[in-house]
């Protein structure tokens, strides 16, 4: 029997301060009904104009993950304008374990 899918949220377009309170709520709905919340993917490759809300949005999120219970939140299609970003600020690595 193979191991449950882990769980993956999606995040695209310009995101602003006001829509992370929600990002996190989706996030916590998402993990409280995941097979397997321990491991959660963020794909960001629709994200567009990353700026340092979008980074303090990551943060805020792999926080959320970590308070609900997921041992991580990793990062996939990261766009090269926000690992930049993410880097800057010494957020790049233990996120992006899992970009590909």
């Amino acid at each position: 029997m193979e191991p449950p899918p882990p769980a993956a949220l999606i995040v695209s377009g310009r995101l602003t301060r006001d829509a992370v309170p929600r990002l996190c709520a989706d996030l916590e709905a998402l993990l409280r009904t995941s097979p397997d919340p321990t491991t959660v993917y963020c794909d960001l490759s629709g994200v567009v104009h990353p700026d340092l809300t979008t980074v303090e949005a990551i943060a805020r999120l792999s926080l959320t993950a970590r308070r609900t219970g997921a041992r991580r939140l990793r990062l996939c299609g990261t766009p090269p304008e926000l690992r930049v970003l993410l880097e800057l600020v010494g957020l790049e690595v233990p996120l992006t374990q899992g970009d590909g």
